[in-house]
């Protein structure tokens, strides 16, 4: 939808406190969110008046289309020019990948999601692989968590019920792990659990050092979801460097100039803030 496009674009802009000329003049050095890079390739429609010039060359910097014969931009609706997808090969594929030891089917609408959100689909079945079915859980409980003292009760299906009460939450140790403590039907239970918000273990990160290029910082707080490169590798200006996820939007960092990879500092999964160095480029002369 346009409207993710423009509040994923706006975030950017307040997140890197940019001014418009500056949008417009570093376009081709910023790291734009996915949605906006698609929305300029034309992945919602092409609108009456076509796409504001030059920021549209600019934010796309000549990066093609996945499965298209090399263009940079629909003509027209978009699924004109992509293939027919094969839904029984999407189907099997997801089954391979998903194969747990519940055995469990994947359904009609779980091919559908993976069609119109693939990553939205691999997060949502990572985090039930994970913590198993929450849907169970109420949406304030599964968004705010318990209370000391709160008891909660979870139907699994007619006549099968949970009592669930927290009995309390220790403070975390020198490695930020937390004991919790409820009852489960009355029977006493732990368990140890990151408190991922303890900064007891946390590592000062390295920062990108400004006015230089060649240095990679992450344009806004977020979580690593992909490293693209490694150390040692040759990329060209534009090519991507790291995959992240901030504020619930996709952004691929590029590399802003020519060079070899010295150093890769990120791993998937790792905790960013805005400015903390991702990849160190070494730039050609």
């Amino acid at each position: 939808p346009s409207s993710k496009v423009t509040g994923d674009l706006a975030q950017f802009i307040v997140a890197n406190n940019l001014t418009e000329k500056e949008v417009i003049e570093k376009s081709e050095h910023l790291s734009f969110p996915k949605s906006v890079i698609e929305y300029f390739q034309g992945y919602l429609g092409i609108p009456p008046y076509g796409f504001p010039e030059p920021l549209r060359t600019r934010v796309l910097k000549g990066q093609t289309i996945e499965g298209t014969n090399g263009l940079t931009c629909f003509e027209g609706r978009p699924g004109a020019d992509l293939p027919p997808m094969d839904l029984d090969a999407a189907r099997k594929m997801l089954e391979e990948k998903w194969h747990g030891p519940t055995d469990e089917k994947i359904r009609e609408v779980d091919v559908m999601s993976h069609a119109m959100y693939p990553g939205v689909f691999d997060e949502y079945m990572t985090h039930k692989h994970t913590f198993g079915d929450l849907s169970y859980v109420d949406t304030r409980t599964f968004l705010t968590g318990m209370k000391e003292g709160q008891e909660l009760t979870v139907t699994l299906e007619p006549g099968k019920q949970l009592v669930v009460k927290l009995i309390g939450i220790s403070q975390p140790d020198r490695d930020g792990m937390c004991v919790v403590q409820f009852e489960l039907n009355g029977q006493p239970r732990q368990v140890h659990v990151k408190d991922r918000s303890s900064t007891t273990a946390e590592v000062q990160k390295p920062k990108a050092l400004k006015g230089v290029e060649g240095s990679v910082g992450a344009p806004m707080p977020g979580v690593v979801l992909e490293t693209k490169v490694k150390k040692g590798d040759f990329v060209e200006m534009g090519d991507p460097l790291v995959s992240l996820s901030a504020m619930k939007m996709e952004t691929m960092v590029a590399a802003p100039v020519s060079g070899e990879v010295v150093r890769v500092v990120v791993t998937a999964g790792d905790q960013i803030n805005a400015g903390d160095l991702l990849v160190d480029i070494a730039e050609s002369s």
